[in-house]
């Protein structure tokens, strides 16, 4: 078992080799103390002033919230939208390729077959582009939605402004 034991309190003598001075506190009356006027004007408007502030920049922290919410929001929605569209092209795709290998396992002559190639060649390329030019008016458009409460708040603000 350990034994706790209290050292001595220690006099600034002990210590330090000489007394430390003892200094009274002036007793104010701060009862009938009174701020002077000016002050206390000068002091209410800066209060004044600064819950102001605050409260504009709050309300600007709020709308610059609620814009950013939007703009995520609709560039989620669009990147589903976009995924989606992808998704849609390749199943497309992989049937179309599973339907010409169907029809080589018909195919009789080596003359079939390069003319049945050349066909589904000739389709998948024109099929490819189109669903190109469908994916990149979906990116543009996605882009343009997302952008739109960007533009729309940072008009906004600048007319709060002016």
């Amino acid at each position: 078992m350990v034994e706790v034991t209290r050292a001595k309190p220690v006099k600034a003598t002990e210590s330090f080799g000489f007394e430390m001075p003892k200094f009274d506190i002036p007793n104010f009356d701060l009862q009938n103390f009174e701020l002077p006027v000016a002050f206390r004007e000068f002091a209410e408007k800066s209060i004044t002033q600064a819950k102001e502030a605050y409260d504009k920049v709050k309300l600007a922290a709020e709308e610059a919230t609620g814009l950013l919410e939007d703009t995520c929001s609709t560039a989620a929605k669009g990147a589903a939208d976009y995924n989606t569209k992808v998704l849609e092209a390749a199943r497309t795709n992989v049937n179309a390729i599973f339907d010409f290998a169907n029809q080589l396992v018909g195919v009789k002559s080596v003359s079939e077959i390069a003319e049945l190639s050349t066909a589904h060649a000739r389709k998948q390329f024109e099929v490819i582009s189109e669903q190109t030019k469908e994916l990149v008016a979906l990116a543009q458009k996605v882009a343009t939605d997302a952008a739109e409460p960007i533009k729309s708040g940072v008009t906004k603000a600048l007319k709060k402004v002016a």
